[in-house]
């Protein structure tokens, strides 16, 4: 569609559409991001407290600590989508 054959609702319509494509993006990138840092530190958490049962705490947070990045693609794709 030209630009200069495009309605004002043309316009906004492509905008919403275009924020919820960056909301999308926002949440999965987040999403795999973290999928990808969970993965070794997984691996690392379940050795140490099979060798030691006493790292459980520490594992656990390590493994947990990745998972606020996907909180904060949902508050960008919230903002993103309640602007």
């Amino acid at each position: 569609m030209a630009i200069e054959t495009m309605t004002v609702e043309a316009a906004q319509a492509m905008a919403s559409g275009y924020t919820a494509i960056g909301a999308g993006l926002a949440v999965g990138l987040a999403g795999v991001g973290t999928g990808l840092g969970e993965m070794g530190i997984g691996a690392a958490a379940v050795g140490a407290t099979a060798e030691d049962r006493d790292m459980f705490g520490l594992a656990l947070l390590f493994t947990v600590l990745p998972e606020t990045i996907v909180i904060f693609g949902l508050v960008i794709a919230l903002l993103l989508l309640f602007q």
